[in-house]
């Protein structure tokens, strides 16, 4: 009980991205005996754990979302005045030119929001193979501004990888917000019908289910299954691949886990359930991720707790230097197990 209390009282504290290390850092556990990642990675002969070759562009356009997700490990939301620059997202198109990078993948917030986003899919597309865009769907539905955008990324061959929590509105909108599941079965109609889920034109849509609470998401074959089987015979929706994430305790999803009195037990599910196998396909093998302003991140995740690249390694898009990035450290911490625990799980889904 002491510890919940202490939780709690550290909860309005965990605020900024260096107050959460220092949080996931410290352990807290009650029980005892928790390892860290590292002292797991040593055991298993990975540590220090070293990247592949760079495939993935990972650029956050900016923090501000039409949404605010109640697991969103951006904190994104309406309010968010963080927004890539043009002169920014130029500098990335100069590394892709420069670079033999297969995809560029896009994500926020809501990506679309950032004005330059349309110039940007386009300027990019000549010097990639694939580009990913993260929708939230419900940004199709938001305004006039967006009510095009299925177009859009029909024409440029966008792939597109969207969240659905789940295949009705009450879990869906317990987590995203009232009204999101109707919008996104609006916005899904609207891309199927524009030709993406459908094998014959080669646009893919792949939707993303997050658990709603403290838990590891189910299989993603059983649940792939699942959400095509409903949307199909509910709503005549098509789709690709479901990929299953798990959420990890950074941000909203830590005060979550904090203000439910969660935190420990999750914690300790996560490091149960580490698996060695998932390690082979962590995205930070193989994904470079780009912040609004330029600063880059072995992941998206530590991205949002601003843990920096290994010193020896280039630390903004200006000083970008391939072999360097391929042959540097990666930096890890505790939400690392979110990654590794039972089929591993990364932005593209399950690793197993």
């Amino acid at each position: 009980m002491a510890l919940i209390k202490s939780l709690h009282a550290r909860a309005s504290e965990l605020a900024n991205s260096k107050a959460q290390v220092d949080f996931l850092s410290s352990g807290m556990f009650e029980k005892g005996g928790a390892q860290t990642f590292k002292e797991i990675l040593d055991e298993h002969d990975q540590f220090p754990l070293k990247p592949g070759k760079l495939k993935i562009f990972q650029v956050n356009l900016g923090y501000m979302c039409n949404q605010t997700c109640k697991h969103c490990h951006v904190d994104a939301g309406p309010d968010r005045k963080e927004i890539m620059v043009k002169e920014t997202m130029l500098q990335c198109i100069e590394v892709l030119k420069s670079n033999e990078i297969e995809t560029l993948d896009l994500t926020g917030g809501a990506p679309e929001m950032n004005p330059n986003f349309k110039w940007f899919v386009e300027t990019a597309s000549q010097y990639v193979k694939e580009i990913i865009v993260r929708s939230n769907l419900t940004i199709i539905e938001s305004n006039d501004t967006y009510r095009q955008l299925p177009e859009f990324f029909a024409k440029h061959k966008v792939r597109l990888i969207s969240s659905l929590p789940f295949y009705n509105a009450d879990k869906t909108d317990r987590q995203r917000g009232k009204g999101v599941f109707e919008k996104s079965i609006k916005a899904l109609i609207k891309l199927n019908a524009v030709g993406y889920g459908k094998p014959e034109t080669g646009l893919i849509i792949d939707l993303v289910y997050n658990p709603t609470g403290a838990f590891l998401p189910a299989s993603q074959h059983s649940l792939r299954k699942e959400f095509k089987q409903v949307l199909k015979e509910e709503f005549d929706i098509c789709f690709n691949q479901l990929f299953c994430i798990t959420n990890l305790p950074i941000s909203r999803f830590l005060d979550y886990l904090i203000e439910t009195e969660n935190y420990e037990d999750y914690m300790y599910k996560l490091i149960e359930a580490f698996n060695p196998m998932a390690l082979e396909g962590v995205m930070c093998k193989n994904t470079i991720s780009i912040d609004w302003t330029g600063q880059l991140f072995d992941c998206d995740f530590n991205q949002m707790l601003n843990i920096t690249l290994d010193y020896n390694a280039p630390q903004s898009i200006g000083d970008f230097n391939i072999h360097k990035l391929n042959n540097r450290i990666i930096a890890v911490n505790q939400h690392c197990f979110g990654c590794t625990a039972g089929a591993g799980s990364s932005c593209q889904g399950s690793l197993l």
